[in-house]
């Protein structure tokens, strides 16, 4: 009997905004985990030399012999690379400060940009069986962030509620449409995720106004509150919902990832194939 949650390849998603401090990793963490525990077949690919995602799953730096670095500028095979995380059907390709130097090494290389993409689309991809690919991209607009983009079908971008956040997407935005231009012209929004809301201040209500005005259906309906077991879940290296089942960070993540499932369910209907 085919399994009913398969789709026919892995969507690939990047999760990126240039800005810190914005619940990029949190969000690869626990959005992740949550498709998880749906049943989805996950793959996070942490391209941030920073490495948070790798040590939030608790992969310990000196378990990362073979990383993303590896990944993207090595022949190292993948199932070298790729590593089992505690949550069941989540696994990840670990990152290091290696990737660091990345954008030196690859300005020679002509196929600078598509690394990541072919990386993600070899043959021995299929015996993972994926349904999701996510890809938490580092704080800024570099190489990495680009590789990212050329490999994704779409761009998650977690946005902060907070003055100025929507001024500081014109960057992410104009290097999303020279990707377009040049090298992924399928590449489109996922969504934009509102991140670290609090329904009590004034500004975070008026940052999703002007977000809905503005983007109008780009913005999820699930907002992504503060909450205090967020905070708390990479200090254990595990998932928000690892840490508290019950919390409403874990909620809001559920909530995230239903409605993302129920966006690529909308997607298929319509026939906007992706591969």
């Amino acid at each position: 009997m085919a399994d009913l949650l398969r789709t026919k390849s892995p969507r690939i998603i990047a999760i990126a905004n240039q800005k810190g401090g914005v619940g990029k990793t949190t969000t690869a963490i626990n959005l992740g985990a949550a498709l998880a525990e749906s049943g989805r077949r996950v793959l996070l690919v942490d391209i941030d030399p920073q490495g948070n995602a790798s040590t939030g799953l608790g992969i310990g730096r000196n378990d990362r012999a073979l990383t993303t670095y590896d990944l993207i500028l090595g022949d190292s095979a993948l199932d070298e690379v790729i590593r089992d995380t505690s949550v069941t059907n989540l696994k990840i390709v670990p990152a290091t400060t290696d990737l660091s130097s990345a954008d030196i090494e690859l300005i020679a290389n002509e196929k600078r940009s598509y690394l990541l993409h072919d990386a993600l689309r070899q043959p021995a991809m299929e015996v993972f069986d994926f349904d999701y690919i996510l890809i938490d991209c580092p704080p800024s607009l570099n190489i990495l962030t680009v590789n990212a983009m050329v490999a994704a079908h779409s761009v998650l971008v977690p946005l902060q509620s907070e003055f100025y956040a929507l001024e500081g997407l014109s960057q992410l935005m104009l290097t999303l449409r020279e990707v377009r231009q040049n090298a992924n012209p399928d590449l489109r929004i996922e969504g934009i995720a509102l991140t670290m809301y609090d329904g009590r201040n004034n500004l975070s209500q008026q940052v999703e106004d002007d977000a809905r005005t503005n983007l109008g259906d780009l913005v999820f309906k699930t907002v992504i509150p503060r909450n205090v077991r967020l905070s708390e879940a990479p200090s254990f290296s595990v998932s928000v919902l690892d840490y508290d089942s019950a919390s409403k960070g874990s909620a809001a993540y559920r909530d995230l990832a239903a409605e993302l499932i129920a966006r690529e369910s909308t997607n298929r209907k319509e026939g906007v194939a992706h591969g």
